[in-house]
């Protein structure tokens, strides 16, 4: 599925198989996670070559491999997460943040993803799968799991943890705090009780809306909903010295706030992509923690669907593209 120009719908075309260049590997395509970022790319938020094949929560079995490529064989199951390479000699590479290296390669965004029956991925980039998932399972994991737990990581250790925006990533987050003995405390849009409900069976303490404050202050809030009025509401429900953690790529403009809500030490501080460090310690987390993921999936075909599912908030927990379901959407 190709998005050949901003704003319009995804495409269903026929592209050769590629072949997998110097340290690449060829993957066929079992699962892809549908991500908020998606929709950002379609709608020119955040910039991509065009046209691209998107998808960056991929799940495939290695079919090839190039030149130089050690540490896989065929048929091994590999995941495919967003950051698809680095440079590996800039300032940031060098000093262990690759995930901010100056000339990055994005997949689904640079580098053709995983909407699609095959993808060449940079092998350095790729990581084994846990049995213990199924590809269906394991696609949210990729993106919204990952993004997540470098937010998680960059919230602190505190023990009360506010989650804004209740959906692929913050079900998967909330099960790992809960494990790791915290209190979670979810907000979702006004109104949506499904939601509130979901997110108190999985252990959340407590589950309401986006303005309204919950019943004790918190230690930190990750935003994972891109809405940038949400920064100075999560500012007033945590203590002093609390951090406001922004796990978007993209955010609608944060609007003014008056001082005295960021004073006292408090923190606004943004995520921005991921490491391998992330993705090797997260899968080892993952597993401890027994996570369960929720996900409605669609038929390959079936993107633009999907994707409009998930712009407008009409799912529980995640949406998964399976490429060799054919037909309409399937609960």
């Amino acid at each position: 599925m190709e998005l050949g120009a901003v704003g319009g719908p995804l495409r269903l075309v026929a592209r050769a198989v590629p072949d997998p260049g110097q340290g690449e590997l060829l993957i066929e395509v079992t699962a892809c996670g549908v991500c908020r970022t998606d929709l950002h790319i379609i709608d020119g938020e955040v910039a991509a070559r065009l046209p691209i094949i998107p998808g960056h929560e991929i799940v495939g079995i290695v079919a090839a491999l190039g030149e130089g490529v050690t540490g896989f064989r065929p048929g091994d199951r590999v995941g495919v997460p967003w950051l698809g390479h680095s440079c590996g000699y800039c300032y940031y590479c060098r000093s262990g943040q690759e995930n901010l290296c100056d000339t990055p390669g994005f997949t689904g965004c640079t580098r053709d993803g995983g909407y699609a029956t095959h993808v060449v991925a940079d092998a350095h980039f790729c990581f084994q799968i846990p049995d213990l998932y199924s590809d269906e399972e394991a696609a949210p994991l990729l993106c919204a799991g990952l993004i997540g737990w470098r937010s998680l990581r960059a919230a602190g250790d505190g023990r009360r943890i506010g989650l804004y925006g209740f959906g692929a990533a913050a079900h998967i987050i909330a099960q790992i705090a809960v494990w790791q003995g915290r209190e979670v405390f979810a907000f979702t849009k006004a109104g949506d009780r499904e939601g509130q409900d979901f997110a108190r069976s999985l252990g959340c303490a407590w589950a309401g809306s986006s303005d309204e404050r919950p019943p004790v202050e918190l230690d930190a809030a990750i935003l994972f909903a891109s809405v940038g009025a949400l920064v100075p509401l999560a500012l007033r429900v945590v203590h002093k010295g609390g951090r406001v953690i922004c796990a978007g790529i993209h955010m609608s403009d944060i609007p003014a706030f008056p001082y005295a809500d960021l004073w006292g030490e408090r923190v606004i501080a943004s995520v921005a992509n991921l490491t391998r460090d992330d993705g090797t310690s997260f899968f080892r987390i993952v597993q401890k923690a027994r996570v369960k993921t929720v996900a409605t999936a669609f038929s390959l075909a079936n993107a633009n669907i999907a994707l409009e599912r998930v712009r407008a908030g009409a799912l529980v927990g995640a949406a998964v593209l399976l490429p060799g379901e054919p037909g309409d959407y399937r609960r």
